[in-house]
C-alpha cells in the first residue's frame, strides 16, 4: 500500500518550533541507511527536529521514510542548490528548507509553497539580498571560519530584525557562545552526527550528545532571560 501522505505543518508552526528547540541537526551521511539512523538517533535523544543533507545518498526517499516513520520530528532538506530540488524535497515531504548559499529562484518557490526558507548568506550583503527576497531565517556558513560568535554579534548590530542560524563551528563549547550572540537557533553537523558513532551504530553516543547540547541550549536562553 502506498504510503498515506501526513499534512504538512505550516510555515508559521515550523518557525515556531525551530526557535522553541533551538537545534537543527545537519545529518550527512554515507548511506541513506546511515542518514537515518542518524535521524532516529538524535530524535530518541529528544531532538524533534532534523535536516537531512542532499549530500546523503538516497536523500529524497530518507526524508520520505522519516517523515512516515518519525511522524513527530520535523524533517527538513539541507544542501538544497536549486528550485528543481526544492520541489523533489517538497513533494517528499520536507517541512523546511535549507540552501548552504542565496538560490533566489528556491526561495520563490518556498514563499509561492508557503514552506520554511532558511537561506544561507555570509556577508552583509548576502544577508540583506535573502531576507529581501523573503528567507525566514538566514543560516549563516561557513560561521567559524569567519570569527563565529563574534561575528553573529557584528553581524546582529546592522540587522537585530534578521533571526540568524550559525552552521560550521558549532560545538558544545561554542553553542552557548553563538546564542549569546544573538542567534536564533544553531545548526550543528558532525558535532552532534559523530561519523564514528553513526558508522558504528552507536546510537547511545548520539543520544547522550544530543542530551548535552539540548541542556546547553536550555542553559543559555535561561541565563539571557
Amino acid at each position: 500500500m502506498p504510503h498515506k501522505k501526513k499534512p504538512r505543518l505550516s510555515k508559521e508552526e515550523v518557525r515556531a518550533r525551530i526557535l522553541e528547540v533551538g537545534l537543527i541537526p545537519v545529518v550527512r551521511a554515507s548511506s541513506a541507511a546511515e542518514g537515518k539512523f542518524a535521524a532516529e538517533a538524535v530524535s530518541r535523544g529528544g531532538l524533534p527536529i532534523v535536516e537531512i543533507t542532499m549530500t546523503v545518498p538516497g536523500a529524497v526517499e530518507v526524508i520520505a521514510e522519516l517523515v512516515q516513520d518519525l511522524p513527530d520530528v520535523l524533517v527538513g532538506a539541507g544542501t538544497v542548490l536549486d528550485a528543481k530540488m526544492a520541489r523533489r524535497c517538497l513533494d517528499a515531504g520536507a517541512a523546511f528548507l535549507v540552501s548552504p548559499g542565496l538560490d533566489l529562484a528556491t526561495v520563490k518557490l518556498a514563499k509561492k509553497e508557503k514552506v520554511l526558507m532558511m537561506a544561507g548568506a555570509l556577508t552583509p550583503t548576502e544577508v540583506m539580498s535573502a531576507w529581501k527576497a523573503g528567507a525566514d531565517f538566514i543560516k549563516i556558513f561557513p560561521c567559524a571560519q569567519v570569527g563565529g560568535p563574534a561575528y553573529i554579534k557584528a553581524l546582529k548590530g546592522p540587522f537585530p530584525q534578521v533571526p540568524m542560524v550559525p552552521t560550521g563551528g558549532v560545538s558544545l563549547e561554542t553553542a552557548a557562545d553563538f546564542l549569546a550572540a544573538g542567534a536564533a537557533a544553531l545548526g550543528v553537523g558532525g558535532e552532534l552526527i559523530n561519523k564514528e558513532a553513526v558508522q558504528k551504530r552507536r546510537a547511545d553516543i548520539l543520544e547522550d550528545l544530543t542530551q548535552k547540547f539540548v541542556q546547553i541550549v536550555r542553559n543559555a536562553r535561561r541565563a539571557k532571560a
